[in-house]
């Protein structure tokens, strides 16, 4: 891998970019350790499993710059965005991130709150009287 990697992942509100480089597996968000960034160990299981699934935890750094959404958001933005710049360094690591489902953009959304309505879907409590 002659220069630097990059892709984008997103989730939610949330859009990570990721810049891969050789190295010895430090992972970097927002100028900080992943593990002081995302304090829960499920979050950072999310953003080392595709790393996790090729046994390459030590074989990059990896800058990630994430805005937007709340911290599950921004971790699986994260895990897509790894995934993809991965397939960047080498097109044959795609089949087995396709399989564990790291490939596909997780389109759900928040749906917006309508006029007339409590929420998007919940209606003001009826009042017979």
């Amino acid at each position: 891998m002659e220069k630097q990697k990059n892709a984008v992942g997103r989730r939610k509100e949330a859009v990570a970019r990721v810049y891969l480089n050789k190295g010895t597996g430090n992972i970097t968000v927002n100028d900080k350790e992943y593990k002081n960034y995302f304090p829960v160990i499920y979050l950072q299981n999310q953003v080392e499993l595709p790393l996790k699934t090729l046994d390459m935890l030590a074989a990059f750094d990896i800058v990630i710059n994430v805005q937007g959404g709340g911290p599950k958001g921004q971790a699986e933005a994260i895990k897509m965005a790894i995934a993809r710049v991965l397939c960047e360094v080498n097109p044959e690591y795609r089949p087995t991130l396709k399989k564990e489902g790291l490939m596909t953009r997780d389109s759900r959304m928040v749906e917006r709150k309508k006029f007339g309505k409590a929420k998007a879907r919940r209606s003001f409590q009826f009042s017979k009287r």
